[in-house]
C-alpha cells in the first residue's frame, strides 16, 4: 500500500506541473464503477454545480474505474492520505475500515425506496458521519444508492422460500455478514471477486449471486442467470467520503457550495437506478429470465430465516454495534411514520 501511495503521489505531481491558473482547490473524485453507472452521473452533476457556483475557485476532476486506485482499500487509504479527495464506497467497501457499519447491510430492515432515502439523508447520516470522524476517518458527505436493491438470482430454479435455497452456491463478497445471511437462508456462501463472477457462473463454480438487476444485466450475468426473486433483502447504500483536512480548508461559502453539490449528486444517484432498472428487467426477460415476486407470507419466511443476524451483529460488535443498530432502527421507524403521515394527508 505504501508503494502504491508513493507512485500515485508522483503521478499526480507530474500532472499538476503543467497546470496554469490553477483553482484554489482541486477535488479529485474516484469511483470504481464505469461511466455507465449512476455514480459517474452523480459525480458529473457535482462537478458542474461546484465549479459553476464557486466561480472556478474549486476544480473537480473525475476518475472513473480503476484509474487511480484498484480496490476499495487502496482508494480509502488514498483518500485518508489526501492524494484523492473524494471517493464513493459501498457498505462492503467501507467495512474494511469500519466493519460495524455493516449494520446498513442487515437484511430485510427497510421495505422500499422511500424509506431508504429518508433514512440515508436524515439524522442517521450524521450519526454515521460522527461515528467515523471520531475514529479518525474521513467525512461522509452524503449517502445515496448504487444499483438499487439486492435480490436473489440463480441459474438453477425459481426461489420462493428459504427451503428452495438448499444446495445452491451463492456468490458473496468477502464479508462475514453476507456469508452468514446466505447460510441462514440455507445455501452455501462462496466468496468470489467481482471480475470473476461471470466466469464462475459460466463454469458452475457458483450457482447464483445477490445483486441488483442493473448489475446483473450490465455485467451480462443474465447470459447464465435465469431466475430472479425480488426479495429485496438489502438496499445498496453508497457512501461518498471526503478527506477531512481538505474539507476544513474550504471557506464557509465553499463548504456550503460543496454540500449543495452533494445534494444534487444524491438526487441523481437515487433516481437513476430506478430508471435503468426498467430497461434491465426487460432485457433480463428477453434473454429468457423469469422474475418472481414473493407474497407477503413468503417474504416473511425469508425475514424470519435472516432474523438471527441482528443478534450475530450485536454479539460481534458489542455495545458499539447495539448503539448503531438502535439508531438505524429508530431512523427506519421515524421514516415510516413520516411517510405514512404524508400519505394520510392525501387520502
Amino acid at each position: 500500500m505504501k508503494q502504491f501511495l508513493v507512485v500515485f503521489t508522483a503521478f499526480l505531481l507530474v500532472c499538476a506541473g503543467g497546470l496554469v491558473n490553477a483553482a484554489d482547490h482541486t477535488l479529485r473524485i474516484v469511483h470504481l464503477s464505469n461511466t455507465n453507472d449512476e455514480d459517474y452521473d452523480g459525480a458529473l452533476t457535482f462537478k458542474d454545480y461546484v465549479e459553476a457556483r464557486s466561480n472556478g475557485t474549486i476544480e473537480v476532476e473525475i476518475y472513473p474505474g480503476a484509474q487511480l486506485c484498484g480496490n476499495a482499500g487502496e482508494c480509502y487509504e488514498a483518500t485518508q492520505a489526501n492524494i484523492i479527495q473524494i471517493h464513493q464506497m459501498t457498505i462492503g467497501g467501507i467495512s474494511v475500515a469500519f466493519p460495524e457499519l455493516q449494520v446498513m447491510d442487515l437484511p430485510y430492515m427497510m421495505n422500499n425506496d422511500a424509506v431508504a432515502e429518508e433514512v440515508l439523508t436524515g439524522p442517521f447520516l450524521n450519526v454515521v458521519r460522527q461515528h467515523v470522524l471520531k475514529k479518525g476517518g474521513p467525512r461522509i458527505m452524503t449517502m445515496t444508492n448504487t444499483g438499487g436493491w439486492r435480490n436473489i438470482a440463480n441459474t438453477k430454479r425459481q426461489i420462493q422460500s428459504p427451503e428452495d435455497m438448499k444446495g445452491l452456491r451463492i456468490r458473496t463478497i468477502n464479508s462475514p455478514l453476507q456469508q452468514a445471511l446466505v447460510k441462514n437462508l440455507g445455501a452455501s456462501a462462496t466468496p468470489v471477486a467481482w471480475p470473476e463472477v461471470y466466469t464462475s457462473l459460466a463454469t458452475g463454480v457458483i450457482d447464483g449471486s445477490k445483486n441488483g438487476i442493473t448489475d446483473i444485466v450490465g455485467m451480462k450475468f443474465h447470459e447464465h442467470i435465469k431466475y430472479l426473486t425480488l426479495d429485496g433483502h438489502a438496499y445498496m447504500a453508497s457512501l461518498w467520503i471526503m478527506n477531512e483536512d481538505t474539507y476544513q480548508a474550504l471557506t464557509p461559502e465553499q463548504k456550503r457550495i460543496v454540500n449543495d453539490g452533494f445534494r444534487h449528486l444524491g438526487q441523481v444517484c437515487f433516481a437513476f437506478p430506478k430508471r435503468r432498472s426498467i430497461e434491465a428487467y426487460e432485457e433480463f426477460k428477453k434473454a429468457g429470465g423469469t422474475i418472481y415476486v414473493p407474497t407477503p407470507e413468503e417474504k416473511e419466511a425469508f425475514r424470519q430465516a435472516a432474523a438471527p443476524l441482528q443478534k450475530w451483529y450485536t454479539d460481534k460488535y458489542g455495545a458499539e454495534g447495539e448503539e448503531l443498530l438502535a439508531a438505524y432502527q429508530t431512523a427506519i421507524d421515524e421514516a415510516e411514520k413520516k411517510l405514512e403521515a404524508e400519505l394520510q394527508l392525501n387520502m
